[in-house]
């Protein structure tokens, strides 16, 4: 009776059996040559997804140890920048102070040279004004003993002898 009722229902229990055995050997043929291969090619596709982030998780890993890298060079290149400068600092400073000293010392050298060419040139003069009183003192002798002695004369003669002086230092 149960067969009967099936008919009644508008299902032919024949037909329904081959479509289920059909549908069942559709299913194994799909599962084994689709399936498997689908399921090996998402496997496949899974798998190089995954290396393919462990490799952008790598190179993520890699650029942020560059970047770190490349901080601690520039800071050490800063640092080195900064100790340069320093130096040049340094160096100007003590090319500067040496040029001071060395410029003292010219300066004292033209200064010891200038007081000794002075004092020369002094002693040159006082050698002079002393030979020109010498000859001054020898004329107004000789003016005194060729005249008489008497004090107006002396006067007079002295008088004469500085008025000639002037006179006598242009030569």
């Amino acid at each position: 009776m149960p067969l009967e009722k099936f008919g009644e229902l508008g299902i032919h229990l024949p037909s329904l059996v081959i479509y289920l055995v059909n549908f069942g050997l559709l299913l194994v043929l799909l599962y084994i040559f689709g399936y498997k291969p689908i399921l090996r090619m998402l496997d496949q596709r899974s798998a190089t997804i995954k290396e393919g982030l462990d490799q952008a998780e790598k190179a993520r890993l890699q650029a942020a140890r560059a970047e770190e890298e490349v901080k601690v060079q520039l800071q050490e290149a800063r640092r080195q920048g900064q100790a340069i400068v320093s130096q040049a600092a340094q160096m100007g400073e003590k090319v500067k102070e040496e040029a001071r000293a060395e410029a003292r010392r010219e300066a004292q050298g033209f200064l010891q040279r200038a007081r000794g060419e002075i004092e020369m040139e002094r002693g040159e003069m006082m050698a002079g004004l002393r030979r020109e009183f010498a000859e001054l003192a020898i004329r107004a002798a000789e003016k005194v003993i060729n005249r008489s002695l008497d004090r107006e004369a002396h006067r007079e003669l002295i008088e004469e002898v500085l008025e000639e002086t002037p006179s006598s230092g242009g030569k």
